[in-house]
């Protein structure tokens, strides 16, 4: 397991919880799901877009810190808590993943705090 590095955004979460918003296994990056906190003052912004944003953001650097990027996306897990906002996160999407098109899935679910409206996991792979 040696070339297996733990990524964190600081985030209280992963310590409570148990996890790390990355995890780096050879030519592969596994990030966790993650939500659209600004995690410099741990604010939920209202709007669904501007979560959306935010954690894109977030996946950005998490997959720089651990030495990947965005063309390196294979998978894209995404969650939202209303269907009507799918509609308001695809041009979002499709601007960030545009020439990358990773396969992808998109569910409606709760999320586990009332805030949070979208949530987005992606695996990166450098082969």
């Amino acid at each position: 397991m040696s070339d297996r590095r733990l990524i964190s955004t600081g985030s209280p979460f992963e310590k409570q919880a148990g996890y790390s918003r990355a995890v780096v296994q050879g030519g592969w990056c596994f990030v966790s799901g993650t939500t659209g906190y600004d995690y410099e003052t741990m604010t939920m912004p209202d709007d669904v877009e501007t979560q959306t944003a935010n954690t894109l953001a977030t996946i950005d650097r998490t997959l720089a810190e651990a030495g990947f990027s965005r063309a390196d996306i294979v998978r894209a897990q995404y969650t939202v808590t209303d269907p009507a906002y799918a509609d308001k996160v695809f041009p979002i999407l499709g601007e960030f993943f545009a020439g990358i098109r990773p396969a992808a899935t998109m569910v409606v679910a709760g999320l586990i705090r009332p805030e949070m409206k979208v949530e987005i996991e992606v695996t990166a792979f450098k082969g």
